[in-house]
């Protein structure tokens, strides 16, 4: 049995006089604080909650007038202005509020950072890149601003810079960048081919799954003649990521055709359709079958592959193999094909997997969200309803 301690009695009084003069303390605290803020802030918040938004910024301008003194209300109807889009006025109202005397290391360093999404929204790169290059030196603000500094060197697509401070950004988040470091490397062999093969191996170095990089290498190689090393670097990808050969598929039959080994190429492709079932890449067997092998073998390609899947892309290669000869069959297979096409033309695209933009080419880089390697490199095709 546990023995009862009689000075208890004394001590649990106490502790919930302690506890009821504290939640005093903390109310009055918050009337007061709440009281020494003007009206007009609560009517703007009120207004923003309706999506009022040019009652709001009235309100604001009522309250910042009323209290000179108040950053926080400063902020907020800056940045009203800047998603009004009325920049001009922000940017006037912060540059007034970094001219205040005394103002504290925090104080100055929050302006600055206001001052900075004003350039950037707009699209004065060069002073929000002062700004933000200043706003590095802040502990508090390093990974904000570097990620800003990136997104502005991508902007002016300014590529060294962005690799460095990708880099700078890696050490410091430990948050990887090695996808967009190989596609900044990517962006360089485009705009310095005298230095292609250069930035296309620092691409791999950094990422060794960069498709685009052994795209490009194959590519480059085609310009000069040498297939071989195409086809090398073309069938690095299957390594890679086999789902993107088929954005190579067209091109790499044409290197074995150029070497006089068209059969090997073609054969070569079949097994990368069996192995990885990649739509865009029969779409190439197809033609090159019906082409070399006439309709009849097409036809039969088809049918084997639409008996393995439903798919309009496939139905519609089915009818154009039998169009020609129509054997026995109805008149309609014309009117057939055109009807799958019509819907194949406006249900096939590539679809960013982060923002859902839509396209009818493949993007490296989106331009919906500007994300890097977000569109599958299948497009897809949506379901009739």
């Amino acid at each position: 049995m546990i023995e009862f301690e009689y000075w208890w009695l004394l001590v649990l009084p106490l502790f919930f006089m302690l506890g009821w003069m504290a939640a005093r303390v903390d109310m009055n605290q918050l009337l007061s604080e709440s009281s020494a803020l003007p009206a007009a802030y609560f009517k703007g918040l009120n207004f923003l909650i309706k999506e009022q938004h040019d009652k709001a910024i009235e309100a604001f301008i009522e309250a910042v007038k009323s209290n000179t003194e108040s950053l926080e209300l400063h902020f907020a109807l800056g940045s009203l202005f800047r998603r009004r889009g009325e920049v001009d006025r922000a940017i006037h109202l912060h540059q007034n509020l970094l001219e205040r005397p005394q103002l504290s290391e925090l104080q100055k360093t929050a302006i600055m950072v206001e001052l900075a999404q004003d350039f950037l929204k707009a699209g004065l790169f060069d002073r929000a890149e002062s700004l933000f290059r200043a706003l590095c030196d802040a502990p508090s603000y390093q990974q904000p601003a570097l990620r800003a500094l990136l997104d502005i060197y991508i902007r002016e697509r300014e590529w060294q810079q962005a690799i460095e401070t990708a880099r700078e950004l890696e050490l410091l988040s430990g948050v990887p960048f090695h996808k967009e470091i190989a596609e900044f490397h990517c962006e360089l062999a485009a705009t310095h081919p005298e230095q292609a093969d250069q930035h296309l191996a620092s691409a791999l170095q950094a990422n060794p799954f960069c498709i685009r990089a052994n795209i490009v290498l194959g590519d480059n190689a085609i310009a000069s003649g040498q297939h071989e090393l195409a086809i090398a670097a073309w069938k690095r990808i299957e390594h890679q990521k086999p789902q993107y050969l088929g954005l190579i598929a067209a091109r790499l039959l044409q290197s074995y055709q150029a070497l006089g080994r068209p059969d090997e190429g073609l054969a070569l492709l079949k097994s990368w359709v069996g192995k990885h079932n990649l739509p865009a890449v029969l779409n190439v067997v197809y033609e090159a079958t019906l082409a070399n092998d006439g309709p009849a073998a097409a036809a039969e390609l088809a049918r084997a592959e639409l008996s393995k899947r439903p798919s309009l892309n496939i139905l519609d290669r089915l009818l154009q193999a039998l169009e020609p000869a129509q054997n026995g069959l109805s008149a309609d297979v014309p009117l057939m094909k055109n009807t799958v096409r019509y819907f194949l033309g406006n249900s096939r695209s590539y679809c960013c997997d982060q923002c859902g933009f839509k396209a009818r080419q493949y993007y490296w880089q989106c331009p919906g969200c500007n994300g890097w390697e977000t569109f599958p490199p299948e497009p897809k095709e949506q379901p009739l309803r």
